[in-house]
């Protein structure tokens, strides 16, 4: 295999899109989810239309053993990982003390610790042979505190600050890593989480969208990508930093209080 990107959640949304516009340049695959079927599709569908080849992954990574099992199999089959692109992930809406531990635990090792665990694991690789790129996918949620959704909004803001010093540390080689933050954005996302019901998915921008933003950021090795936010979403991003904290949480709570 050549060219390889290896992406998470890939069975659907965003990580969808990642794939087949990876697919389309020619490059070839590891694309990981749960559902065995789902990829098994995909992976059809992409080796028919563009010739490429796809190698199946079906791992549950909210366990906090699978990202050391998704890089053993990878390198037992000896596949040069040159994109990393971790993007799986999901979100819950309500109240903390009141949301099923066990949810918040599992989007805890999704959001953070797979995240953590694979670019650690594949990182090495990347710096030894001086070249690679890692796209972690976080959200424009990262920068600010987000109540109704407190757990969520917190592993995005470590997904993008951890992606910027990891991106400084490499300064010096050829390896980059770039953080996306989207808005809101039509997949499945909305509806496992609930933000469906609420004001913040009004307007969603497409999933491709959002995904070519991302991977051509990727490409030209910038630090962050905001992608998929309306212009009243721009001003409130653009002007969030000189808000008063109070002021801020309470227009996002009220933009997640569910319709």
């Amino acid at each position: 295999m050549k060219n390889v990107a290896l992406i998470t959640g890939a069975s659907s949304g965003i990580g969808k899109e990642f794939a087949k516009i990876h697919a389309q340049k020619g490059g070839d695959l590891v694309i990981i989810a749960r559902s065995l079927d789902k990829l098994k599709e995909l992976k059809t569908e992409l080796e028919g239309s563009y010739g490429i080849s796809v190698e199946v992954i079906a791992k549950d990574l909210t366990k906090i053993e699978t990202a050391q099992e998704i890089y053993d199999e990878v390198k037992s089959k000896n596949i040069p990982v040159e994109y990393l692109i971790n993007n799986a992930g999901f979100g819950g809406v309500g109240k903390f003390h009141e949301r099923e531990w066990e949810k918040d635990l599992a989007m805890i090792n999704l959001n953070i610790t797979a995240l953590t665990a694979l670019t650690r694991f594949f990182l090495p690789d990347m710096v030894k042979r001086n070249s690679g790129r890692v796209l972690n996918v976080s959200s424009t949620a990262s920068l600010i505190p987000g109540p109704l959704q407190a757990v969520y909004y917190a592993t995005k803001a470590y997904v993008t600050f951890f992606s910027n010093a990891i991106a400084e540390e490499l300064h010096d080689t050829n390896v980059t890593v770039t953080a996306l933050l989207p808005g809101a954005t039509a997949t499945e996302f909305g509806r496992v989480s609930g933000m469906d019901k609420t004001s913040l998915f009004d307007k969603t921008a497409s999933a491709y969208k959002v995904a070519l933003d991302g991977y051509n950021g990727m490409m030209k090795g910038k630090l962050d990508v905001i992608s998929g936010l309306t212009t009243s979403q721009k001003i409130m991003t653009a002007f969030a930093p000189l808000t008063p904290k109070k002021i801020i949480l309470k227009q996002v709570r009220q933009m997640q209080e569910t319709n």
